[in-house]
């Protein structure tokens, strides 16, 4: 049996004439982050947490609500960005935000960090993607796995040590840099409901998985490098001072 896509959250497979039409206004959806939005305004907040969430939101309505979602069951690399939105902007955005208990989050960094890791590994298996792709349920499994997992991984890497956070970045850009690497040197393509719908946008099924291994490899690394600059700048600044 192929697969199909008829119990996709993002609907079916759209086409290049009708993609600016199919926005997502699903109302429990929109009632989520309606609450979500009531509820962090409820409580007191920085002027920085308050930004770092509304960012947050803003790329939850690119994610989830404009035709990035629909254009995500057409197009393999479509689904490349939506993830590496929500895991490498919208997550670090929410980790300032929320400021979950960093500091025991802190001495967790190694666990999360593999948890993670194995998190974004699992969801772009073949089999499960598939899976998460022809069911509601375990669609939103993928996405709260991906973005809670993140989440809890930036807060984490925003209150260690630079010299912990560093590493935990750099091991976070080479895994990704793996799994894209896979993506664009495989001599077939792995993703069995797309090896049709790519057709309409003008390229195939494994030009689009390689292009999605290019962004996965390369601006997918971008958020790791500039945190792990950053970290690195403040570590470079307490050493100055220490020996001043």
């Amino acid at each position: 049996m192929n697969p199909t896509f008829d119990t996709s959250y993002c609907g079916p497979p759209p086409l290049p004439d009708d993609l600016w039409g199919r926005w997502n206004f699903d109302p429990w959806l929109l009632a989520v982050l309606l609450v979500a939005v009531a509820v962090f305004a409820l409580h007191s907040t920085s002027q920085r947490q308050k930004q770092a969430f509304g960012g947050a939101m803003a790329l939850m309505v690119v994610i989830f609500i404009s035709p990035l979602c629909a254009l995500t069951v057409a197009l393999f690399s479509a689904r490349v960005v939506h993830h590496v939105l929500l895991v490498a902007l919208a997550a670090p955005l929410l980790a300032i935000a929320l400021r979950w208990q960093r500091e025991r989050l802190a001495l967790l960094l190694t666990p999360l960090t593999a948890l993670h890791a194995a998190v974004f590994w699992l969801w772009h298996a073949p089999d499960a993607y598939q899976l998460a792709l022809t069911s509601t349920p375990i669609y939103w499994l993928m996405q709260l796995t991906l973005l809670g997992s993140a989440t809890l991984l930036w807060s984490a890497v925003f209150a260690a040590s630079p010299g912990k956070s560093i590493a935990a970045l750099v091991i976070l850009t080479a895994q990704m840099g793996l799994l894209g690497a896979l993506l664009v040197f495989s001599s077939g393509p792995l993703y069995a409901l797309h090896f049709t719908t790519t057709l309409p946008f003008g390229i195939g099924a494994l030009e689009d998985q390689q292009l999605a291994g290019l962004i996965m490899w390369v601006p997918a690394s971008l958020p790791y490098l500039a945190v792990g600059l950053w970290r690195l700048t403040t570590l470079l600044r307490a050493e100055t001072s220490r020996a001043a």
